[in-house]
C-alpha cells in the first residue's frame, strides 16, 4: 500500500475528506486546480503553506483512490 503521510482524514476538518497535512485544503482542490490547468509553480504561489511534495502526495492519492474502486462503465 502507498504511503501517504501528507494525507489526513479528520471528520472535524472539512466534514472528514482528505486534506493535505490537516490543513484546509482538500486534495480535491489540488486535483481541481491542475485539471484546470494551474502548474506547480502557481499554485504554490496561490497556496504558501503548501509544499511541493504535498502536491505529488495528492496527486498519487487520487489515482490510488480511483484505483480501488470499482467504477460504473460511461456510455
Amino acid at each position: 500500500m502507498e504511503k501517504f503521510d501528507r494525507i489526513t482524514i479528520d471528520p472535524k476538518i472539512m466534514g472528514g475528506q482528505p486534506c493535505i497535512r490537516g490543513l484546509r485544503i482538500p486534495v480535491s482542490l489540488i486535483i481541481k486546480l491542475i485539471a484546470g490547468g494551474k502548474s506547480t509553480e502557481e499554485i504554490l504561489k496561490e497556496y504558501p503553506e503548501l509544499e511541493e511534495e504535498d502536491i505529488k502526495q495528492a496527486l498519487r492519492f487520487a489515482a490510488w483512490m480511483v484505483s480501488e474502486k470499482q467504477l460504473p462503465m460511461i456510455k
